[in-house]
């Protein structure tokens, strides 16, 4: 048997893997979830100027959530186009 060596971010899955953190879900929470994730496909590019401070604290904020700021942004307009 051929031993597979993983990388770091393959390895925190097996362990979470290991560890139970993954649980298995039904096919119709799995469809709305795959629905969720193609309705969120970012297709356009938008190109702004802002404020140097506030871009530093948008990052800082997204940090803490552990997203890039470009994602934490992006969820921002989503949810404000859609409210």
């Amino acid at each position: 048997m051929r031993k597979i060596k993983l990388t770091k971010q393959e390895k925190e899955i097996e362990n979470a893997l290991l560890q139970g953190e993954y649980v298995d879900i039904d096919k119709g929470e799995f469809r709305h979830v795959a629905e969720a994730i193609v309705s969120r496909k970012k297709d356009s590019v938008l190109n702004i100027r802002i404020n140097g401070d506030d871009l530093k604290l948008i990052k800082k904020k997204a940090g803490r959530f552990g997203i890039r700021y470009q994602t934490f942004i992006s969820e921002l307009l989503h949810r404000i186009a859609h409210s």
